[in-house]
């Protein structure tokens, strides 16, 4: 098997590749860095840029899959012009993809791209599953639903569409986590808001493994990429604090603080989604790291 990624070079890329390359499957990998176009065993790097529309498309020879990752971050003040580029960088990004499969011979047989869980409004209560549609009028969830669209498309080219709604991903080589850590590591964690609203979240390695499963398996349609259970954020930064072994007195942060500082991005922090991943067990899916306690456990242990 030969699979084709964009985004190989983020946090979750890096872990996509390792995981492919343990089962010897080779990866073809599309980068903006022409430089970074490079070949190595089982890895060959392949240049294009979906704002002008330049795709080198070799990047198709002998591809039966391809793992959409490529998007710019989220964890960036949202500007007006900062949001054109979040949502561009990932629609510019499948459309290039799709036109060039439809232009050009190949022989993929299934796209499993990246999505978000901030598809799913902000609730205390409610517990998310795939089957919910009742998505809000705000920037996130508009975000998301834009970028599933852009994917949907490759169905009509009779290429199996997968959608990999992820939670709040869990490394200390990247993402959220890091910040996290380090004012916990001082004596200076605090929880946010009333510290209520739900984080669904997933350890880098099984989200890594839940990629190359779901083409492994074939999968179609959206599934949620979140643990099977998930906390408050309370329950995250006392877990966090106590596997860190130190203390978490310092008084919870307010809303309007955080929106002072960091804006309309602040909602990052604040939003609450509980999210189950059911169907992702269901359909066959064992999580190594099912409880937060585990998941931190081994990162911290890893870092250290």
């Amino acid at each position: 098997m030969k699979v084709l990624i964009t985004g190989a070079t983020g946090l979750v890329g890096k872990a996509v590749v390792k995981v492919l390359h343990t089962k010897g499957i080779t990866v073809h990998y599309l980068t903006t860095n022409a430089s970074k176009a490079t070949v190595k065993t089982n890895t060959k790097g392949f240049y294009w840029n979906p704002k002008t529309g330049e795709i080198d498309e070799n990047c198709l020879l002998g591809v039966d899959a391809i793992i959409h990752l490529a998007g710019a971050t989220i964890a960036k003040r949202w500007t007006t012009h900062y949001k054109e580029e979040i949502v561009e960088s990932r629609v510019l990004s499948s459309n290039l993809l799709f036109q060039t499969l439809k232009n050009h011979p190949n022989q993929v047989k299934q796209i499993v791209s990246a999505s978000a869980i901030g598809i799913y409004p902000s609730s205390t209560s409610n517990l998310y599953t795939e089957e919910f549609t009742d998505f809000k009028d705000i920037f996130l969830s508009n975000v998301v639903v834009k970028w599933e669209e852009s994917v949907n498309q490759f169905s009509r080219l009779n290429i199996n569409v997968c959608k990999l709604r992820i939670g709040l991903v869990l490394s200390t080589k990247g993402g959220a986590l890091p910040s996290m850590i380090k004012p916990v590591r001082f004596g200076l964690g605090a929880v946010f808001g009333s510290g209520k609203q739900w984080q669904s979240w997933i350890h880098i390695k099984d989200l890594a493994q839940l990629f190359v499963f779901s083409i492994e398996n074939n999968w179609t349609g959206t599934y949620n990429a979140v643990a099977p259970n998930p906390v408050t954020h309370r329950e995250f930064m006392f877990a966090l604090a106590r596997e860190m072994k130190k203390p978490l007195f310092f008084p919870n942060i307010p809303k309007f603080i955080m929106n002072l500082i960091l804006g309309e991005m602040h909602a990052l922090l604040f939003d609450s989604q509980k999210v189950s991943s059911l169907k992702a067990e269901k359909s066959g899916f064992e999580f190594h790291f099912t409880q937060i306690e585990s998941a931190f456990s081994n990162l911290l242990k890893q870092k250290k």
